[in-house]
């Protein structure tokens, strides 16, 4: 009797605190990916970069100095989405082409659906880029309540057209309403729209994969304005983009906090590859650009702001891949994730304690598409990276505002056919030298084995690329005019 009445008071104490956990309401989570912004063009990476908004949320926040994305669009998305790695889902090779009959594998769960068994409210609005030639790859069929956007890989920021085929749907209709409107803004309003009508007891998961900053260059004239010291006229429009986006992820969180939801919300914001420097996005000091496994085609500008932080204005130097988003999102709304088969690792102890992350390696990419490259490979574990093959075109380091024509001078093709060192095996330690100057594949060739045996290990999961040819029946002639899904 005397020892039961001991432990009453902590009994008491841990029931109360098991209440307070199962009644916790989960956060509403908001997940920004900018689209081909680089290293170098946000403005807590680079202060000639005029993006107030951006900064404010990462500098109140943690930001991420070992993020990786894939080298392209895709095959991050489907990172993202799905907690795998693109070569294990046969979406390694390049991106989704407008008439591939290609999409996401669809046995794989996507974090929309895992989050609505979560109760929460699931919408996107922006780029989807995970196929959309059979109505099950489209994005309201794969876990998401609603979407608003366009289902290819770019389109023009006026007119919501590309090759010849407008692509902008409201859920699953075609919306012609924006009327010549900046599409930025146009995302912007719909979210405003969202928002307001959005039940704050019920936890909102918020996909927005902008357009901006990706091809084709194009912002309003009073945000290319801002920037008149840069010489290049594809640089100033490129930062306008930039800054312009920058406004609407402001306004986004004004919003949030009219509706009295800023306190109980987490933001996540990625690029979701390296800034494509033939088109003046930029990575410096980092190596290479979008399309290439070094570096600057991979290391994220990334922050977490909000939400379940326990300190803010700092950067976290843990290792982290865009397959731990699945998780570590999953994680942060209070769920447990289940399939142990996917490559993600949850993320979220380990950035709200600041502690040490519990991924020590990753897979870049791995694709033996590219003849005559002999593979498009690259691995890291602890503080080495090792490349095989081609690491892809815009191999140098490249300063902001200049031109870099891909077509001829210093990103030829053709230059780098001439390389000596094209196809080859190449080692840096990423740690002490993460602008890759110092090749060690001779100095290391213990190391080298090493993980060319943990390479080898990772090929035996490998799925090969499903890149067809392009199929006339997705023709947008063949539906009056517009991108349309149902081809396949």
């Amino acid at each position: 009797m005397g020892q039961a009445k001991g432990l009453c008071p902590l009994f008491v104490l841990f029931t109360l605190a098991s209440v307070r956990l199962s009644t916790a309401k989960s956060p509403h989570i908001v997940f920004i990916v900018a689209d081909d912004l680089g290293w170098n063009d946000v403005g807590f990476n680079n202060p000639d970069m005029i993006t107030p908004n951006i900064n404010k949320m990462a500098e109140g926040g943690i930001i991420l100095n070992q993020s990786y994305v894939q080298p392209v669009c895709t095959p991050s998305r489907n990172a993202f989405m799905s907690g795998y790695y693109p070569f294990r889902s046969g979406l390694q090779h390049g991106v989704i082409l407008p008439q591939q009959a290609v999409c996401a594998p669809l046995n794989r769960t996507f974090l929309p659906q895992e989050l609505k068994k979560l109760g929460y409210a699931t919408h996107a609005a922006g780029k989807w880029h995970l196929g959309f030639c059979n109505w099950n790859c489209t994005p309201t069929y794969r876990g998401f309540d609603s979407f608003f956007g366009y289902y290819n890989g770019q389109e023009d920021y006026y007119h919501y057209d590309v090759l010849n085929g407008y692509d902008f749907r409201n859920n699953t209709a075609l919306y012609t309403t924006q009327n010549g409107t900046y599409s930025t803004f146009v995302y912007q309003e719909h979210v405003r729209q969202l928002i307001a009508s959005h039940d704050p007891a019920t936890p909102l998961f918020l996909y927005l994969p902008l357009q901006s900053v990706h091809i084709p260059l194009q912002a309003p004239k009073e945000y290319t304005d801002m920037y008149p010291n840069l010489k290049t006229e594809g640089r100033r429009t490129f930062s306008g983009m930039v800054t312009a986006m920058d406004d609407v992820i402001g306004n986004l969180t004004s919003f949030i906090k009219d509706r009295g939801m800023y306190s109980d919300t987490l933001f996540i914001f990625t690029a979701d590859n390296g800034g494509w420097t033939q088109f003046y996005g930029n990575n410096y000091p980092l190596r290479g650009g979008k399309v290439t496994i070094w570096e600057g085609g991979t290391r994220a500008a990334a922050f977490v702001h909000g939400w379940g932080l326990k300190t803010a204005g700092v950067r976290y130097d843990g290792m982290m891949h865009a397959v731990d988003w699945f998780p570590t999102i999953i994680t942060a709304a209070g769920g447990v994730v289940k399939n142990k088969d996917i490559d993600g690792v949850s993320m979220w102890d380990a950035i709200t304690s600041m502690g040490p992350s519990p991924r020590t390696g990753f897979v870049y990419n791995l694709d033996d598409m590219n003849p005559p490259f002999e593979g498009h490979a690259a691995i890291r574990e602890g503080d080495y990276k090792l490349i095989k093959g081609w690491p892809g075109m815009y191999s140098d380091w490249y300063p902001p505002d200049k031109e870099y024509d891909g077509q001829d001078g210093e990103l030829s093709l053709a230059k780098e056919l001439e390389a000596p060192d094209l196809i080859t095996t190449r080692l840096y330690n990423i740690k002490d030298d993460p602008t890759e100057h110092v090749d060690l594949v001779e100095q290391l060739p213990d190391v080298v084995a090493k993980l060319e045996r943990r390479m080898a290990g990772y090929m035996k999961q490998y799925v090969k690329p499903d890149f067809p040819a392009n199929d006339p029946d997705g023709s947008p002639s063949n539906y009056g005019g517009s991108w349309t899904p149902g081809w396949c």
